[in-house]
This record gives C-alpha cells, structure tokens and sequence, in this order.
C-alpha cells in the first residue's frame, strides 16, 4: 500500500507539472486530467471513496468545460509542444523546486502516518466519508457560497484573459 500511495503521488506531481510547465492550454488539458484522475485515485485509496466521485465528477464536468471553452478561444497557430526548450526548461525548474521541497520535509513522513478515513470506524455509525459530505452542507454552507463565488471570478478572469485584442469573448458568432 505505501508503494502504490507513492507512485500516485508521484504521478500527482507529474500531472500538476505538465499543467504548470506548459503554456499551452491544448497540451495543458492532459495534464489536468492526468491530475484530477490521479487525486481522486489518493483519495478512493485513503477511504474517501465518495468524496472523491464527487471531486471527480464536479471537476472534470465542470472545470473542463471552462477550461475547453477558453482553450478553444485562446488557439494559436503554432502552439508550444512537449518537445520544445522552453516547456523542457519550466519542467527542469519545477522538478528541482519538488526535490528542493521534498528533501526539506522527507524526514518527518513515515508510513504510519497515513490514517484511512474508516480507521476508527468502531466509534462512528457513519463512513467517514458520509459523515464530511453531511459536515460541509450543514456547518459548512457559507464556505460552499464562497466557493460558487469563487468559481464564477475564475471564469470571468479566464474569459477575459482569452479575448484578445479585437475580439470578446462573448462576442456574437
């Protein structure tokens, strides 16, 4: 089990670099993937397999279709490959700001300190993911309202980002 946690948070770490590294938005969009469906990988091995449908489905069907929306907007006719020196060159910095990062913190992570959501299961009558899904809609409604806000600012940032010189967004086609 730890060797399997280890290779998925490896493989979150090279998702999340392919999003950041390249400045394409079409080549981008596998790496989000890629880390979106990794994350939720961590989370169905930790007990949480509930939270992460949820995470699964509300990212992937919603943010990808903003993020689809404003790749197509933003295309350009020679765009940055995975092959080219200045992708290489964001991908050689962030993995030496990981192995920085890492080799500051890695003494104090043991394997004992992944705890599964159900592991103290003999004092709850709910899974432990059940039980966060009703703790968020009841105490935590007004941080729900804060995100939906939060995610409209995005997409208005995202628009406005991609419109261009002579051309909205949401312009009439």
């Amino acid at each position: 089990m730890t060797y399997f946690m280890f290779l998925l948070l490896v493989a979150l770490m090279l998702g999340l670099i392919a999003v950041a590294s390249n400045p394409t938005p079409c080549f981008a969009a596998l790496g989000l993937v890629v880390a979106a469906g990794v994350g939720c990988g961590i989370l169905v091995s930790s007990g949480g397999s509930f939270l992460s449908l949820v995470f699964f489905l509300i990212y992937l069907g919603g943010m990808l279709v903003v993020f689809a929306y404003s790749a197509a907007l933003a295309a350009e006719p020679s765009p940055e490959a995975w092959g080219s020196r200045s992708v290489m060159g964001y991908v050689l910095i962030y993995f030496v700001g990981v192995a920085l990062a890492a080799g500051l913190f890695w003494g104090g992570w043991y394997e004992g300190s992944w705890i599964l959501v159900d592991g103290l299961k003999e004092s709850s009558l709910l899974r432990g993911d059940v039980g966060g899904v009703a703790v968020m809609y009841s105490l935590g409604g007004s941080m729900l309202v804060i995100c939906a806000w939060v995610l409209l600012l995005t997409l208005l940032v995202v628009l406005e980002l991609t419109r261009g010189l002579s051309r909205g967004s949401l312009r009439a086609v």
